[in-house]
């Protein structure tokens, strides 16, 4: 059973990964690796190999679905800037012949614009939002194994112009006896189906991810680490704080780092660590840290918390309140609040 299960993630997941090798990492449909859930964004905004029954967690990674998932519903508000901010419901259930699903909705309001004629003259206001259909599916295979699969619709709608996508999400999990979770996922695998913006093929923002955790054995204390983006190595660019870092003052020309030191600039804006501690059984502490984030978003001569990101839960009977806090850039830091409730509790 077990090589069985091993076989088909590697099928699952190399295939996925054939089809979307070409497929970028941002675009119109970026919206779609935007985290809406509390938890996830306090632990750097990847899907988290985890294994704890938390709907959170489901729409980011199908492999956490399963049983302990069912009859669980989660509400997430996300506050971004200004007046734009998201929302996301969810609800799971176990079906005992096919397993779990969870299905999510989530929508996202960029707010109101005004609509002008060539002479700057107000016509009207008009709208813009995106929103995405998701219903996952996972279950157990052994007691070490879990593989999930998720089928999601994409769409856009920026005043009278619109755009959709059909995509899949893949994932498998393998837990260990002594406390280790190692989690791959191949997310966004798919395609466009129309698009009246600007009548091009717009390509999904595909992404493979490795995730692993680990629960001490002494200490109330979880560690986690990932590897994002395995199919895209070069994440370096000419940001202005890399520019003003490696400008000779004599000539003014950029000095570009040596092979060895380009090369661990590279691998650290891949990795993501975070952790999460444990205050008693109702009272959980989260934070990471994304060197990709803030290499790419942080700005010279000021000294910021681009990167981090922390947050807290609390449970309450039948509830989890998750709040958190992400700094994506010197000007967004946006507020998460996630509350889950576990309707077979009422």
């Amino acid at each position: 059973m077990r090589s069985r299960a091993i076989l088909l993630l590697t099928l699952l997941l190399t295939g996925g990964f054939m089809v979307s090798r070409a497929q970028q990492t941002n675009g119109t449909y970026s919206f779609l690796r935007t985290t809406n859930s509390a938890r996830v964004a306090a632990l750097g905004g990847l899907p988290l190999p985890i294994c704890d029954n938390d709907i959170q967690l489901s729409t980011f990674n199908p492999a956490t679905i399963g049983e302990g998932m069912s009859n669980k519903m989660g509400l997430s508000y996300v506050d971004y800037y200004t007046d734009i901010n998201f929302a996301t419901l969810q609800y799971a259930h176990t079906f005992n012949t096919i397993g779990s699903f969870a299905a999510t909705v989530q929508y996202h309001n960029y707010g109101h614009f005004d609509e002008t004629s060539e002479s700057g003259v107000v016509m009207g206001e008009f709208s813009s939002s995106d929103f995405s259909v998701n219903i996952g599916w996972g279950r157990q295979l052994t007691p070490h194994w879990n593989i999930g699969a998720a089928f999601k619709y994409a769409g856009l709608q920026y005043e009278s112009y619109s755009a959709g996508a059909l995509a899949a999400d893949l994932a498998g999990m393998y837990r260990t006896d002594n406390g280790w979770v190692f989690s791959l996922t191949a997310r966004n695998i798919g395609t466009q189906l129309f698009n009246n913006i600007d009548a091009r093929h717009s390509p999904l923002p595909f992404s493979l991810d490795f995730g692993a955790s680990h629960q001490l054995e002494h200490l109330p204390v979880a560690v986690m680490l990932w590897y994002d983006d395995i199919q895209h190595w070069n994440k370096l660019m000419m940001t202005p704080t890399y520019i003003e870092q490696h400008t000779d003052p004599t000539t003014g020309e950029v000095v570009l780092e040596n092979g060895v030191a380009r090369f661990v600039r590279n691998l650290a804006c891949h990795v993501v660590v975070g952790g999460e501690l444990y205050l008693g059984k109702n009272i959980v502490l989260r934070s990471a840290f994304n060197y990709g984030q803030r290499y790419a978003m942080d700005v010279p001569q000021e000294r910021t918390l681009v990167g981090f990101s922390a947050g807290l839960a609390v449970k309450i009977k039948m509830f989890e309140i998750s709040y958190a806090r992400a700094r994506n850039s010197v000007v967004v830091s946006p507020n998460y609040l996630t509350i889950t409730m576990d309707l077979n509790k009422f």
